[in-house]
C-alpha cells in the first residue's frame, strides 16, 4: 500500500485526494476480504509516509466532527474541506469550475455511470458547457456562464456523490451508504455530516484491523523505506548502468552523501512502522522493488530477513550468473528464493562508508512472478470474475504440477504475486469484489499449493547462493522508470542542487528547524516524482506532479534561508503520452 507524498510541506494543503479516497475505497475493502477469509494468508506492504498522511486524515476528521477548537480545527484537504462544510462553496467562477473537473476525476465506466443521479449531474454540465460553446461567437471563456447561475446545492450534490462512487464496496453495504445512495439528490447538511463520519470511521479503521490480522498471525506486514525513495539510486547512479548500460546519466556523479540519505529513511521508516504496527518487520519491500547490492547490504544492518523486486531483475541477473542449467532447471530456479553472496560495486560512496568488501546479504529474495500478476493487474477486470478466479487458480496448479514433475519436492518452491493494493481494483465490477471473493475461496482451499507469507516461508526454504546480482526494480528489470531519460535526469539534477544546499545550511538550524528539514528533503527524494516526469504519462498527470515537486523544492530552500533558483517557476516536465490506466500501474508482460 502506497501513495505519494500530496502535502505541501510539512503541514500545508494536501495537493491531491488520493490518500483517503484510496483509503475508503480500497484499503478498507482489502482488509474485508481478509478478514471475510480467514484461512486466506497474504503479505501487506505500508509505506511510512501513507500511514502518516492516513493518520492525519483520522485526526482533522475527528477534530472538525466532534466540533474541538484548536489551531488544527480545518481540513487540510480541499475536496473533503467542502464535503465537511469547514469550506463554503465558492462563488468565483474558477473555483467552481474546479469543483466540477476535481469530481470527473475518476474511471467513469465504473464510478460514475452506474449511477443515473451522479451521471446526471456530470452530464447537465457537459451538455451545458457544449451548448454554450456551440452558441457562442465570444472569444470569453464560456464556461463561466452556466458555471455562474447553480445554485450551491449542485455542487453539495456533485460531492456528495462523488464521494458515494469511491466508497469501497464494503462500505457501500452500510445502512447510512445505502440510505444516501437511495436519496440521490437534494442532500442535507445532515447527510453530509453523515458521510464525512462514514469515511472518518472507515479512516479510523484501517490501520487497527490490518494491525489486528498481524497480531492474529493471519498476514504479514512489511515496510518500505520512509518516503519512498530510490534506495539503489540515493546510494550511487552507476546502479543505473548493469539493466540500463547506455541510457544518459545525471550530469551529477552521484546524489551527495546518499548512503546516509537511505539509511535515514530505513530508520525513520522502522520508527514508523513500529509507532503504528508495535513491531519491527521481518521484510522490506524496497521502494518499486529497486535493488541492489548495496541495497541488500544495508538490510543486513537492519537484519532484514526477507526483500522482493521484480522477474526481469531475476532474469538479467541469471543472463549474469547461468543460474541452473537447462531450461526447466532455470525455470523450477525462477521459484525458489536466492541469497547474494558477492561484492559490491567499488566507489568512492562505498569506500566513505567502508562497504568495498564482505558484501554478504543475509535477506532473501524473491522474485515477482509477473505474468500472474499482470492478469490480475489489467485482463481480469474485463472477466467474469468466476473465470478469472478459477484461471488463476488453474496458473497455479499447473505449477504446481510442474515443480513437482522432477525429483523438487515443489513445496520448496513459491510463486510471488506481487502487485499494489489500491490501483487495480477501480478497473473491476463493483471495485473487484467479485473477483477477490471468489479467488480467495478458491485458494485458501486448493489443495494443490498453499498460500503463506515471506516471513513464514523464509524460515523453511534454502535460498540459491549466487555472487553476481544485477540491479535493477519491479518495472522492466531497470530503473528506467525514475532516472536516464532528460525530465528525470533534469529532476535529479535539481535534487541534488538542494541537497548540496542542505549540506551547507543545515548545521545553522535549531535543532527543531534541522528536524523539519530533514523531513522535507525526505519529501524530496521521494520515488513518486520521477515515476510521472517523461512523455509516457498524460499532460495533466505530469503537470500536477510537477507543479507539486517544484513547490517542495522551493520549501527546502526556503527552510534552509536560500532563494530558490529561478529555474523552479518553470516546468521540467509536461508528459504527453496515454498511459495505460491513467499511468498508476505498469504492465511487464
Amino acid at each position: 500500500m502506497h501513495q505519494p507524498y500530496y502535502r505541501e510541506g510539512l503541514n500545508g494543503k494536501y495537493h491531491l485526494p488520493w490518500v483517503y479516497l484510496h483509503g475508503i475505497k480500497d484499503y478498507t475493502d482489502m482488509v474485508a476480504h481478509l478478514e471475510n477469509h480467514p484461512n486466506m494468508r497474504a503479505v501487506v506492504n505500508f509505506s511510512p509516509i501513507l500511514l502518516e498522511q492516513l493518520d492525519s486524515y483520522v485526526k482533522e476528521l475527528h477534530t472538525v466532527l466532534h466540533q474541538e477548537r484548536s489551531l488544527s480545527s480545518t481540513i487540510s484537504d480541499p475536496i473533503l474541506a467542502l464535503l465537511c462544510g469547514v469550506e463554503e462553496i465558492p462563488e468565483n467562477i474558477e473555483a467552481r469550475k474546479q469543483i466540477v473537473e476535481d469530481c470527473k476525476r475518476c474511471y467513469a465506466p465504473r464510478l460514475i455511470d452506474p449511477y443515473p443521479a451522479f451521471k446526471r449531474l456530470i452530464d447537465c454540465m457537459d451538455d451545458a458547457f457544449e451548448k454554450v460553446n456551440s452558441d457562442s461567437s465570444d472569444a470569453v471563456d464560456t464556461t463561466h456562464f452556466p458555471l455562474s447561475y447553480l445554485q450551491d446545492q449542485y455542487f453539495i450534490d456533485l460531492l456528495m456523490w462523488y464521494h458515494l462512487a469511491w466508497l469501497g464496496h464494503s462500505i457501500k453495504q452500510t445502512e447510512v451508504a445505502q440510505r444516501l445512495i437511495e436519496k440521490g439528490h437534494g442532500f442535507t447538511l445532515d447527510d453530509r455530516c453523515q458521510l464525512v463520519s462514514l469515511i472518518s470511521d472507515s479512516l479510523a479503521g484501517i490501520i487497527p484491523r490490518y494491525k489486528k490480522l498481524a497480531d492474529d498471525g493471519q498476514i504479514e506486514l512489511s515496510l518500505t523505506p520512509y518516503a519512498h525513495p530510490i534506495i539503489p539510486l540515493l546510494n550511487n547512479f552507476e546502479n543505473m548502468r548493469c539493466s540500463l548500460p547506455h541510457a544518459p546519466a545525471p550530469q551529477s556523479e552521484n546524489y551527495p552523501d546518499g548512503w546516509a540519505r537511505s539509511r535515514w529513511h530505513m530508520e525513520k521508516g522502522l520508527e514508523v512502522f513500529q509507532h503504528y504496527f508495535g513491531r519491527k518487520p521481518e521484510g522490506v519491500w524496497l521502494s518499486e522493488g529497486g535493488i541492489s547490492p548495496d541495497a541488500l547490504q544495508l538490510l543486513n544492518e537492519y537484519d532484514i530477513k526477507w526483500t522482493a523486486t521484480g522477474e526481469a531483475v531475476w532474469q538479467n541477473t541469471c543472463n549474469m550468473t547461468d543460474c541452473s542449467q537447462g531450461h526447466d532447471n532455470k525455470r523450477r530456479s525462477f521459484f525458489k528464493p536466492y541469497q547474494y553472496n558477492g561484492t559490491s560495486a567499488d566507489n568512492k560512496e562505498n569506500k566513505e562508508n567502508e562497504r568495498n568488501e564482505g558484501n554478504t546479504s543475509n535477506s532473501k529474495i524473491y522474485f515477482r512472478d509477473d505474468g500472474l500478476s499482470d492478469l490480475i493487474g489489467f485482463e481480469y477486470s474485463h472477466w467474469n470474475a468466476e473465470d478469472a478466479a478459477r484461471n488463476f487458480e488453474e496458473n497455479l496448479e499447473n505449477i504446481a504440477t510442474f515443480l513437482g514433475s522432477s525429483d523438487n519436492n515443489k513445496s520448496d518452491h513459491v510463486v510471488s504475486i506481487i502487485l499494489d493494493g489500491e490501483n487495480a481494483w477501480e478497473y473491476y465490477l463493483d471495485n473487484g469484489y467479485h473477483f477477490l471473493d471468489a479467488l480467495y475461496r478458491k485458494l485458501s482451499s486448493n489443495n494443490h499449493f498453499k498460500m503463506t507469507t515471506f516471513a513464514e516461508v523464509s524460515a523453511k526454504i534454502d535460498a540459491i547462493k549466487i555472487d553476481q546480482f544485477c540491479s535493477g526494480s519491479w518495472v522492466y528489470g531497470s530503473f528506467s522508470t525514475w532516472i536516464g531519460q532528460k525530465d528525470k535526469n533534469r529532476a535529479w539534477e535539481y535534487l541534488v542542487e538542494v541537497k548540496k544546499t542542505y549540506d551547507q545550511k543545515i548545521s545553522d538550524l535549531s535543532e527543531e528547524k534541522q528536524r523539519e528539514a530533514k523531513l522535507q528533503l525526505a519529501i524530496c527524494e521521494g520515488s513518486d516524482w520521477f515515476w510521472w516526469f517523461g512523455e509516457y504519462n498524460s499532460s495533466a498527470s505530469v503537470n500536477d506532479f510537477d507543479r507539486l515537486f517544484r513547490v517542495q523544492l522551493k520549501l527546502m530552500y526556503n527552510m534552509l534561508g536560500v532563494t530558490p533558483p529561478e529555474a523552479l517557476n518553470h516546468a521540467i516536465s509536461v508528459g504527453g503520452g496515454n498511459a495505460e490506466n491513467s499511468g498508476t500501474m505498469r504492465r511487464n508482460t
